[in-house]
């Protein structure tokens, strides 16, 4: 017997010979503290080869030597009347979640309890014996309960209602409503409740301590030993109890290794004078305690935070000027910044190498420190609506505007008087010229898409806030969401967290904003990069701005400019709207002559920042209608500019059938990408021209650039080797890039440079024609949002409409505008593949919106791709990803 009972102390450590299953979960965590030699209570575990069948009598002299131990180490005894060292009682189980109760305060009988009260006071005893009584009645009631006695069982089931409802403890929420609200009898002496639940109990219970303590043991080994659920498994933890409210010098505490949100290395929590737990106390700040105990718990904090790499949760108790831990565990809430400053300060000290601090943190968890957060308590009373999808993560606060126009007068109006000019942009539904809006509100709220919809893509684009909710409608003035609804011209704040529900608040919450460099994640991001091998991640970008921020966030290149968002900006978009509804040959080319200089600063703009780095542009890819006025105050718009420009002013009627004329019934499927440059060949010569001649500057500024030029929606290799390189046919031509641009060095004089051709695959007919397109194109890049839906069948905009009842029956596995469906994957192995048979260095990357996915940036080195692309505030993310896939790659050996 004596074998199986282990002493623990802060000196004491139970011999690495004993096996930790023995002990129970507790009981190792409890010897843990011991090996690292901190303040914890004296105890021992009778382990799990003699709980269940315990014999008191045989175990009775080395309990009480051990017990004689505990009280040497913590000045009180056991059994004492003037100052009794009550007891805890711990089932360890091996089972992570345990059913068993906390049994607490064995030793508080009659001779101890006036010694007691002395201490800590007469109500606080009388407490603590409710506490002690109520644990071991559950051991009782659960005896009775396996004996199948269920009238005795169940008269001791509604003593522990009383009890429960004595202590404060809720119900159950099922017990009935007459019964929670009966009054509760008056309150007793101590020693009436030990006369009053002595009959339930074994004879003697309260009459001595360790009559009391032997009893509760047979006790609890006689439930053990009759419970199917142990299998021999379980061990008994014994140990002294100490008070925060024990004397003049006492108190108790609760703090965490590190600020939880920050992660600055600062203890952070509070401490109790006086007090036996936080429950209806004020607290003092936990770097106020006393000098000598804060030196010691900073020890015992950072020395958790090094044994178990991450942020500890610690309870404590000082009784008469000695501290005593109490308990540390894990942390479940904290920030993802917390967790940064951890792993990095850990790597500084080499405690941990790279790899680890890479592997530690989920990539996803990347979207809470790069977007703005609410401080939770500043919209604890605002009416609010929960719901929607999730388009873009962050928090955004703005006055609502209705219409892309009405925002953009109201921000303007409210910036040039000083005001605040924060606007959300509500929409059932977003296109191409709303993009202004969305680039200058702080957030966007739709009511058609998901994911992967439009106002989705642009929002993640430009890191603004985007949710996507059925639930909208918009009525006039006013829109509703549910039973919660907001006028025009009202502040909201969205919370669209990544994980968890998103909330719209009524009224202005208070943000906390991103800071990349005191986060941790630029030193993460760089970490990040050390793993990285051939794979990279380019960005999606499209003004030199989001360029520059990619580029601090690690992107190593464009991997998609988007030329048709520059046409949008306002004092373009009409030029545009000109050229394209001009029948006059020379007014098309002076407008097409203003647009090319606008494009040539843009892409100077772009290609100077990403100095020696692949900056890859798309030429237009937009249907012609998504740039057409799309109500009558657009309409009255462009009259007035045309009016101004033109010597003879057009009719409303006559640009109205224009405009009409351009119409399409399935426009994404119709006249957008290559397909324009064939029926207007001077829309991509006035973009390469742009490309060239931007690209001749900063040549001849000694600035390294590489301009790959991408050709979209390409079906097969005919439409790429005629815009690539031309054609000459009876009666008429069509030049190519590679003549545009001969021609232009040969005007300009210019040095000739490096740059290549390439196509987006996007369409299966692409996908599995990629052995012919490589002949013409150097690079292939795979748009996946298109891809995804050509291949599916399922538009991303509408798909949210049905994709719940498809969940429900298992019809399609997760949203295929997120993680890419298998048949997807298949055509882009398919597409790499063979284009790398015709083209041995063909370069592939993917720059839909799937390339931020971890699971997809796995499938992208896996199938030999050589980059990913992604909105700038996505690339610290995938750029994670790679990292992490590089990391396994290498300890697998393969």
């Amino acid at each position: 017997m004596e074998s199986n009972i282990h002493f623990f102390s802060e000196k004491d450590i139970i011999p690495q010979k004993v096996q930790p299953e023995l002990l129970g979960i507790r009981g190792r965590q409890a010897n843990e503290f011991a090996e690292l030699g901190f303040p914890i209570l004296p105890g021992f575990i009778l382990d799990t080869g003699i709980a269940s069948e315990l014999d008191t009598k045989a175990t009775r002299k080395n309990v009480l030597e051990n017990l004689a131990k505990c009280a040497e180490l913590t000045g009180k005894k056991f059994g004492d009347p003037e100052n009794p060292m009550l007891l805890k009682t711990v089932i360890s189980s091996n089972l992570a979640i345990s059913a068993y109760p906390a049994l607490h305060n064995f030793g508080l009988v009659k001779t101890t309890l006036d010694g007691f009260a002395k201490w800590v006071g007469v109500d606080f005893a009388v407490n603590e014996l409710l506490f002690m009584i109520k644990g071991i009645m559950i051991i009782e009631e659960r005896i009775r309960e396996l004996e199948n006695k269920p009238k005795e069982k169940e008269e001791i089931s509604g003593k522990l209602k009383l009890l429960g409802r004595m202590l404060g403890i809720k119900a159950p929420s099922n017990e009935l409503r007459q019964k929670e609200e009966s009054p509760l009898p008056k309150r007793k002496s101590a020693r009436e409740y030990m006369d009053e639940y002595a009959k339930y109990l074994p004879k003697g219970y309260f009459d001595d301590a360790e009559t009391q303590l032997f009893c509760t043991l047979d006790e609890i080994s006689r439930m053990l030993n009759m419970d199917e659920q142990n299998d021999n498994d379980t061990a008994i933890l014994i140990q002294p109890m100490v008070y925060g409210n024990y004397g003049k010098d006492s108190c108790y505490g609760n703090f965490f290794s590190r600020n939880i949100v920050t992660g600055e290395k600062k203890l952070q929590g509070n401490f109790y004078t006086g007090k036996f737990n936080e429950i209806g106390a004020a607290g003092h700040e936990i770097n106020k305690i006393d000098p000598e105990h804060l030196k010691q718990l900073e020890k015992i904090a950072w020395t958790l935070e090094d044994r178990f790499k991450e942020i500890r949760s610690v309870r404590f108790t000082v009784e008469n000027s000695k501290l005593w831990l109490i308990e540390q565990k894990s942390v479940d809430q904290k920030s993802t910044q917390a967790d940064i400053k951890l792993l990095l300060d850990l790597a500084n000290r080499k405690i941990v190498d790279t790899a680890h601090v890479v592997k530690s943190i989920d990539p996803l968890r990347l979207n809470e420190i790069l977007h703005p957060v609410i401080n939770m308590p500043s919209v604890k009373n605002f009416k609010s609506w929960k719901g929607g999808i999730a388009g873009a993560p962050g928090a955004a606060i703005g006055r609502v505007f209705f219409s892309t126009d009405r925002l953009l007068e109201a921000k303007k109006i409210a910036a040039q008087r000083g005001e605040d000019d924060r606007c959300i942009l509500v929409l059932e539904s977003s296109f191409a010229e709303d993009v202004k809006a969305i680039e200058v509100s702080t957030g966007v709220l739709t009511a058609e898409g998901g994911y992967s919809a439009h106002a989705s893509v642009v929002a993640r684009q430009y890191g603004k806030v985007s949710l996507v909710s059925p639930d909208l409608k918009i009525k006039g003035t006013k829109a509703t969401l549910g039973e919660f609804g907001f006028s025009e011209g009202e502040y909201i704040t969205v919370n669209v967290p990544f994980y968890g529900e998103s909330t719209v608040y009524k009224g202005v919450a208070e943000l906390i904003e991103p800071n990349p460099k005191e986060s941790g994640l630029l030193d993460l991001i760089e970490l990040s990069k050390s793993f990285t091998k051939k794979f990279h991640v380019r960005c999606n970008a499209d003004t030199p701005r989001d360029v520059a921020l990619a580029l601090s966030f690690g992107a190593e290149g464009v991997g998609l400019c988007r030329t048709e968002h520059m046409f949008f900006k306002a004092e373009r978009i009409n030029v545009f709207r000109e050229m394209l509804l001009s029948d006059d040959p020379k007014e098309r080319k002076k407008s097409l002559d203003k647009l090319q200089v606008m494009q040539r600063e843009d892409f100077y703009g772009i290609m100077k920042v990403m100095n020696g780095r692949e900056v890859t542009i798309r030429l237009l890819d937009s249907p012609l209608h998504e740039f057409m006025p799309h109500n009558n105050d657009e309409l009255t718009a462009y009259m007035d500019y045309i009016g101004k420009t033109k010597k003879t002013k057009p009719s409303k009627t006559d640009i109205t059938a224009r405009i009409d004329a351009l119409h399409e019934f399935n426009p994404m499927l119709g006249h957008r990408g290559c397909r324009i440059a064939v029926s207007y060949p001077e829309i991509y010569a006035m973009q390469v021209k742009a490309i060239f001649e931007a690209a001749y500057k900063l040549h001849a500024e000694k600035i390294d650039v590489r301009p790959e030029i991408m050709v979209p929606i390409v079906m097969n290799v005919s439409e790429l080797k005629l815009i690539a390189y031309g054609k000459k046919i009876e009666g008429s031509s069509y030049t190519g890039i590679v003549d545009i641009e001969e021609a232009l060095r040969k005007e300009k004089k210019a040095k000739e440079i490096e740059y290549k051709i390439g196509t987006m695959i996007e369409l299966p007919a692409a996908a599995l024609g990629a052995g012919e397109i490589a002949r013409y194109g150097r690079f292939f890049s795979f748009g996946t949002n298109d891809l995804t839906q050509t291949t599916l069948g399922i538009s991303r905009d509408d798909f949210t409409a049905f994709m719940p009842d498809y969940t429900l029956f298992d019809l399609i596995d997760g949203n295929p505008f997120s993680t890419l469906d298998p048949r997807v994957k298949e055509l882009i192995s398919i597409a790499a593949e063979r284009g790398r048979l015709t083209r041995p260095d063909l370069v592939c990357g993917l720059c839909g919106e799937h390339g931020a996915n971890p699971e997809n940036v796995r499938f992208c080195i896996e199938t030999g791709l050589d980059y990913v692309s992604c909105s700038p505030y996505s690339v610290p993310i995938a750029l994670l990803a790679v990292a992490q896939a590089e990391i396994e790659k290498s300890q697998s050996g393969s």
